[in-house]
């Protein structure tokens, strides 16, 4: 049984936001056929309840609580370098000694999760590498300082292209550079060309078992669900806020134009003090924490993913898709999904057709756009499906490096 390296930003269980539901299932795939050691951060206290999970999962462990402020003051002396300020951010020393006498002791494959944690296995040739991006980073980055005024945008666009430079040097580094979607991973062959040969694309898939519309949930919504409109998601991440900012202040007034009735639910934890705001419109309902997001979902008349700034696959909509809920999504939003436009959910290029988009469903034009959806979802988003991909990737890398097939020999670069 070859001893895997499972290294995460952030605690991958539970699986209730999009980062930690691709590494859980990632992170026990693997330990069905590999002894595996996890290292990772724990930036919300409440998930230390859950460690046990993952013990019980893994060989060895090494769980390092990361205090935000600490994180920041790590990372600040970075503005007076080259070096992006994520990488100050998610360095500890322990954890560095614990990786370090791991890969030291034995050859292991070595499974980095977000470029923040591939600081840790930089300049270890013994072992086989492999970097799940996810999403360029970077270029995210980029999206905000286009979306916010001087000093922040300067800010930000310097650690947009701080961070692509720190991709760049962990793709040539590693053995194999994977991304959520086609769409990512073609954007970094064409910002990182000279490593375009080991870039690859694993996508997310979604449990359609547990997102079910067969079930009788609860209904959250009183009975006037068929004029609810629905947003999901973690509520003080910043493309999330700007989305519903954007949809309760610019787009909602105009739909309850045509449907006076109509609310609109932000669901989701955490939010933030511009969101819970929001809830002083009229019609708008902000719920925050929920144990279940599936009866909101199941009950909406429809579900609305109206956001400015994405990267990658959003899990929120695949799973509302999953659902049979019908789905208005901007571009953004859209990008990255193996769906057709107009048959398994509405894409909304502009404003207008947002509201567009959803006065058609509420006119039931669209009556089998949502069992469309989860036709979608099932046929192309299978999980075991997407868990294939990955073995047939970590198996090929492997023997390519057992062959002393290297790409171009890896010398140890800082990062």
């Amino acid at each position: 049984m070859r001893d895997l390296l499972f290294l995460a930003h952030r605690i991958p269980y539970p699986p209730t936001k999009g980062d930690k539901l691709r590494a859980w299932h990632f992170l026990r795939h693997f330990a069905k056929s590999r002894r595996v050691h996890l290292g990772c951060f724990i930036d919300d206290d409440r998930d230390w309840a859950h460690v046990p999970v993952l013990k019980d999962l893994a060989a060895d462990t090494c769980f390092v609580p990361l205090r935000r402020s600490r994180a920041l003051a790590r990372s600040l002396p970075a503005l007076l370098s080259e070096r992006p300020m994520t990488l100050p951010y998610y360095y500890d020393a322990g954890l560095a000694q614990w990786t370090d006498r791991l890969q030291r002791d034995q050859s292991m494959t070595v499974f980095v999760y977000s470029s923040s944690m591939a600081q840790y296995a930089m300049g270890q040739p013994r072992s086989t590498r492999i970097i799940d991006f996810v999403d360029v980073d970077s270029q995210k980055w980029r999206d905000y300082a286009d979306r916010e005024r001087w000093p922040v945008a300067t800010m930000y666009r310097r650690e947009g292209k701080a961070l692509l430079e720190a991709e760049r040097r962990i793709a040539r580094e590693f053995d194999a550079s994977v991304f959520v979607s086609d769409a990512e991973a073609e954007l970094f062959r064409q910002l990182a060309p000279e490593c375009r040969d080991r870039i690859r694309t694993v996508s997310n898939g979604v449990d359609w078992h547990h997102f079910s519309p067969g079930v009788e949930y609860p209904d959250p919504y009183a009975g006037a669900g068929s004029s609810v409109l629905c947003f999901t998601g973690m509520m003080d991440y910043w493309p999330n806020v700007d989305a519903v900012a954007w949809f309760a202040t610019t787009l909602f007034a105009r739909l309850r134009q045509t449907m006076p009735s109509a609310t609109f639910w932000i669901v989701g934890a955490n939010p933030s003090r511009r969101v819970q705001k929001l809830a002083e419109l009229p019609g708008v309902v902000v719920t925050g924490r929920v144990p279940d997001v599936r009866p909101y979902l199941a009950r909406a008349g429809a579900v609305v993913a109206p956001l400015r700034i994405a990267r990658g696959i959003q899990n929120k909509v695949l799973e509302a898709m999953a659902m049979g809920r019908p789905v208005v999504a901007s571009e953004q939003a859209y990008e990255g999904l193996r769906a057709q436009p107009g048959r398994d959910l509405i894409v909304a290029r502009d404003a207008d057709d947002f509201v567009r988009g959803v006065e058609q469903i509420w006119a039931g034009r669209h009556d089998d756009l949502g069992a469309r959806a989860r036709q979608a979802v099932q046929r192309d988003y299978d999980w075991s499906r997407q868990l294939e991909s990955l073995d047939q990737l970590v198996a090929s890398v492997e023997r390519e490096v057992s062959r002393g097939e290297r790409f171009p020999p890896r010398a140890s670069v800082a990062v």
